[in-house]
């Protein structure tokens, strides 16, 4: 039995990423017809991941451009997706997280009276502008959703106190941990681009992209590396540096050439995951990270003033520093010279999951179908 065609749609690495499982598993199964369309809001970011998991899109908007600006991402996705939703017309979109991709290919399906399934669903600060614009892009999404796949039972939590019905609302676990899993090795060899880093000395792994931190607040952040940097001799600071040259110009002003600070290009996912795994501590404004490093043990310091990852907080496997420099210094500092603090981080039980939530998304993606086919015979 033939149960359908499932569009899955993302255009960022950390998407791509996540989702890669995801597809993985619905390939699995014979009666579903799984087409992968990519908007490539972030274009070498993006083939990276799709190289490593080898997934070959069979369409590609190829939307990014120099200078691009949130109205542009969602103009070429809406206008971009138009066509191919009217040729291949999926019984199910599928999306991720909170990208400006998730929300204008939910808004298109939407227009074309096809159920999405929102993959990461439910995830809230409850602050319009924090972060900007993934907030408002979630939360959107999350109204145009048929089939929530929340990650957490505080995902769920958010859902339901926005009279999402509950019959809608799956509980999986994070898909980034099934493709964590998948990657980080016991001994892994890297590259020659990381030949000048010493691994003998406390790796701090970071990274800052977010839009709300740029400007002063990103020059807090290192300013407070730099004090750290400073005061212990057997540090080593390596900051794969974001593509977008706000952050860039910024990161290299301060940072550039300063002994034992290492301002790499952005990784491959491969690389990247087994970076962290090799880390004593991850610095970074992203929400990904947050929910993959305690999976391998690592603290980690959440440099924004608010999480939609609660349960990390809850957890004790994440600590809020925001931008302020002086506590992002003495937070590090606590961690660096108390091995105990750094224990009961290390040691912290991860809320996100097992590994096998894309398992339990496909699942629910064939009862839907099954339904849908059902539904039509009656």
């Amino acid at each position: 039995m033939h149960l359908g065609k499932v569009m899955v749609v993302f255009g960022t690495r950390p998407e791509a990423i996540k989702m890669a499982p995801v597809i993985k598993e619905l390939k699995k199964v014979d009666d579903i017809e799984t087409i992968v369309t990519v908007t490539a809001q972030h274009r070498e970011m993006l083939d990276q991941v799709l190289h490593l998991f080898d997934i070959k899109p069979e369409y590609d908007l190829d939307l990014m451009k120099t200078k691009q600006d949130l109205y542009s991402i969602t103009t070429g996705v809406l206008n971009g997706l138009k066509e191919i939703l009217e040729r291949e017309k999926p019984n199910l979109v599928l999306v991720h997280g909170d990208t400006t991709t998730t929300f204008a290919a939910s808004l298109a399906a939407f227009y074309q009276r096809i159920p999405v399934g929102h993959v990461e669903a439910g995830l809230r600060t409850r602050n319009r502008y924090s972060p900007y614009p993934e907030e408002m892009n979630r939360t959107l999404t999350g109204r145009i959703t048929e089939l929530h796949f929340a990650p957490t039972d505080v995902a769920r939590e958010n859902l339901l106190a926005e009279s999402t019905a509950s019959f809608k609302i799956w509980v999986t676990g994070n898909t980034v941990i099934d493709a964590l899993m998948s990657t980080v090795k016991d001994h892994y060899t890297f590259g020659e681009e990381f030949d000048r880093i010493d691994f003998t000395r406390r790796i701090l792994l970071v990274t800052t992209h977010r839009r709300e931190n740029w400007g002063e607040s990103m020059r807090n952040i290192y300013r407070a590396l730099i004090d750290l940097m400073e005061e212990f001799d057997d540090l080593e600071v390596v900051f794969p540096v974001h593509k977008n040259p706000v952050v860039r110009d910024i990161a290299y002003e301060m940072l550039g050439g300063r002994e034992h600070f290492h301002l790499i290009e952005p990784l491959d996912y491969e690389p990247f995951a087994n970076l962290m795994n090799a880390s004593y501590l991850i610095l970074t404004d992203s929400g990904g990270m947050q929910e993959e490093a305690p999976s391998l043990g690592k603290p980690v310091l959440v440099l924004r003033d608010t999480t939609e990852r609660p349960e990390a907080l809850q957890a004790g496997t994440v600590k809020l520093v925001g931008t302020n420099q002086h506590k992002i210094y003495q937070t590090a500092r606590t961690l660096i010279t108390e091995p105990a603090e750094y224990e009961k981080m290390a040691h912290a039980v991860n809320p996100y999951g097992d590994g096998h939530a894309s398992r339990r998304i496909v699942r629910v993606i064939k009862d839907f179908l099954y339904a849908r086919i059902g539904a039509q015979l009656n």
